[in-house]
């Protein structure tokens, strides 16, 4: 049996993790990567004077699930292009 393990975006300065936040969501998707590589091309794309103040953690699938329930996001962002960025929002009853 695979283990799943998935790559976040967390803040040096806060501990907050890199979140998106869509007008129609009232809570906000926590930024999954499934490549420790993507996390970082996200941040080199979109927010380089903000690399480092950011550090890749990598979880697995009951990690990132206590995760969610304990920081309060409405599902995950699956980044599947960190250049675009192109996201697939996912609810946590998805």
């Amino acid at each position: 049996m695979g283990l799943s393990l998935y790559h976040t975006l967390r803040s040096t300065t806060n501990g907050n993790y890199l979140a998106a936040h869509p007008e129609s969501a009232s809570q906000g998707y926590l930024l999954v990567f499934a490549e420790h590589y993507d996390a970082l091309s996200y941040l080199n794309t979109h927010a380089q004077a903000a690399t480092a103040q950011f550090v890749v953690e990598t979880v697995n699938q009951s990690q990132l699930q206590r995760l969610l329930e304990r920081w309060q996001y409405q599902g995950i962002g699956m980044v599947r292009d960190p250049l675009l960025p192109q996201i697939e929002f996912l609810g946590l009853g998805s």
